[in-house]
């Protein structure tokens, strides 16, 4: 195999890597029309004679349909000519600010969880900064968009009650909102949205948004890929990512790229909506499944000029995500009233914590977790020893990966002994491999039919040598979406490393100039760079797979150096289970190759070549 030919391999490689998640970003899927739904129960007092009955409210025609189109966008109506209240209650471990402007819950700060964690373990300063949820920049949870027949002058009376907090306003067109929150255990909020009509005439409401809240950035270094808004609708969960909105109006190949203003989905089943990143999440369960879900991008303030100074890797223009549920248009007769309760969760990501919330979640605390699918499982297992050992063995979450690892290789270690000395076997007998290819090359049917039988007289199996990882495989998966969402290795050490759930960055090279697919700095990252290493190591010492020839090998051999780019920004902690498996995969290619391997006897004999 020539340079061009390796060069081609590897550029096919890269472009099948890239390809789905840069098509995803210019063109992201268009969610399906949604469909009609019917109104919300009606509860409250008796109608008059003549009016309606509570059970009958009407619903518009063409449901869901009748939102607000995106080119009248809603947003929050609020006096500023009254000054704001704001009440800050502190409760279990959350601090939670509520705001009269728009009656709402403005903030949650998280008394557990510092905003940001260092990746360097010599630089973990005390900080005063609590994680936050949802942002000043968006309208506050449960605030009521929709309108001035909705909203009025946006300003609402906040009265402490006990273990809680009210908010109520009485329009001039005599709707009274009253919004009560019950504080809960384990993060959890129980929120009830009552609407009255206190007037003598019916009321017709428009379609109403109640605001879910707000998906973020974790800080100014957080690019935002894990920034989404998930939805369930009793079935499967769709995330909404900040991809869907991309600005760039720059034409990719021969097409043009239409910024998108709003998400729209559901059809009546919107069981819950999640608005989260890598692990945090602010998620509303509304007693009754919503009409739809709303969601927009929302722009952050900018980094100081202090942070962009103190970090290399400051996201210049953040962005964020807010969401709403959506409700159908109703009328209320003189004296009814509408009632709407929602049970809303703002924590971490944790999976017992989520676990108890149970049938609010309506048992898809997987899903909120994103250990769905078949890997999942393994997510789910990896999760669960790695919290006991931590908590039952007293071992550091970093060492407590290395054991599960040794574990895993103890497990797999008869097979991997099985396929090392299968290939030795395979590589022992390429003679006459080699002469039965050059007597049958003119006939692939009976080769084939040869090969099999040759293999079965020597035990060999030419699959040997790829069992072993595709077993492995679904682990490995299952480590990286553990990872990818265990709030437990958020500033958790190891040895030099301050946090396992980030790259172990413990210097930035700047660049002179701007680079294409690299940028401005090469962080340094010593945990991929010794991955990458054992890798190379444990590829030169595989043994050669048969009838691959010496141009492939020697693809095969580097190709450790493709796996280290893409994962060299990853976790800490992927590269650390990735690095002890490589260590123990070589200490037991070491031992194996100890191992005799009977030489063949068989022998295939070749006729003469005529000469032309």
């Amino acid at each position: 195999m020539d340079r061009k030919s390796i060069f081609f391999l590897v550029a096919c490689f890269a472009v099948l890597l890239i390809l789905q998640p840069v098509l995803n970003h210019f063109f992201p899927p268009i969610p399906k029309a949604p469909a009609p739904v019917t109104a919300p129960s009606v509860a409250g007092q008796k109608p008059a004679a003549g009016t309606p009955a509570p059970t009958a409210l009407a619903a518009p025609a063409a449901g869901v349909a009748n939102w607000t189109p995106a080119s009248s966008i809603p947003s929050l109506v609020a006096s500023t000519n009254v000054p704001e209240e704001v009440r800050v209650v502190t409760h279990a471990n959350a601090r939670y600010t509520f705001t009269s402007r728009g009656g709402g819950l403005k903030g949650v700060e998280l008394l557990k969880y510092p905003e940001t964690v260092s990746s360097r373990r010599q630089r973990q300063v005390e900080t005063n900064q609590f994680a936050p949820l949802n942002t000043p920049v968006a309208p506050p949870v449960l605030a009521l968009l929709g309108g001035e027949s909705l909203q009025g002058d946006g300003v609402f009376k906040l009265t402490p009650v006990p273990n809680g907090m009210r908010a109520e306003k009485t329009l001039g067109n005599g709707l009274s909102i009253v919004k009560d929150f019950q504080f809960s255990s384990n993060y959890l909020v129980v929120a009830t949205v009552r609407l009255a009509n206190t007037s003598t005439q019916a009321l017709t409401l428009p379609p109403q948004e109640y605001v879910v809240g707000a998906a973020t950035p974790m800080g100014p270094q957080d690019n935002g890929t894990a920034v989404n808004v998930s939805w369930y609708n009793g079935t499967k969960v769709e995330p909404v990512g900040l991809p869907y909105f991309n600005t760039n109006t720059s034409s990719f190949i021969f097409f043009s790229r239409t910024p998108l203003t709003e998400y729209r989905g559901g059809h009546g089943d919107v069981v819950w909506v999640a608005a989260q990143n890598q692990f945090f999440t602010l998620a509303v369960m509304p007693t009754n499944a919503a009409a739809g879900l709303v969601v927009r991008m929302i722009d952050l303030p900018p980094p100081t000029e202090e942070e962009m100074r103190a970090a290399p890797h400051i996201v210049a223009a953040p962005h964020g995500l807010y969401s709403a549920l959506a409700m159908a248009a109703q009328t209320l007769a003189p004296g009814q009233a509408v009632t709407q309760q929602f049970n809303l969760f703002a924590g971490p990501k944790e999976y017992h914590l989520l676990a108890d919330l149970g049938e609010r979640l309506n048992n898809s605390i997987d899903l909120v977790m994103g250990f769905n699918g078949f890997f999942g499982t393994f997510a789910r297992l990896l999760l669960f020893w790695m919290n006991w050992f931590h908590s039952t063995v007293n071992l550091p979450f970093g060492w407590s990966i290395v054991l599960i690892t040794v574990l895993l290789k103890v497990l797999f270690w008869p097979l991997t002994a099985y396929s090392t000395k299968s290939m030795k076997r395979m590589a022992a007998l390429q003679p006459q491999m080699k002469a039965m290819q050059e007597k049958y090359k003119d006939d692939p049917t009976k080769l084939s039919q040869k090969q099999m039988e040759f293999w079965k007289e020597h035990k060999v199996n030419p699959l040997s040598g790829c069992l072993p990882m595709l077993l492995q495989m679904p682990v490995l998966l299952g480590f990286y979406r553990m990872l990818q969402s265990a709030i437990e290795l958020r500033g958790s050490p190891f040895l030099w490393i301050g946090d396992l759930s980030r790259p172990d960055t413990i210097y930035t090279i700047f660049l002179p100039a701007s680079l294409p697919l690299i940028g401005s700095t090469l962080p340094i990252n010593p945990m991929p760079l010794i991955m990458g290493a054992t890798m190379l190591w444990q590829a030169q010492l595989a043994p050669p797979s048969p009838g691959m020839d010496p141009g492939q090998q020697k693809v095969m051999r580097y190709m450790p150096l493709i796996m280290l780019v893409i994962l060299y920004n990853f976790s800490s902690g992927l590269a650390l289970y990735w690095t002890v498996q490589n260590l123990l995969t070589i200490l037991q290619t070491k031992l194996t190759a100890t191992a005799p391997v009977a030489a063949a006897k068989t022998t295939v004999s070749v006729a003469p070549r005529k000469k032309n």
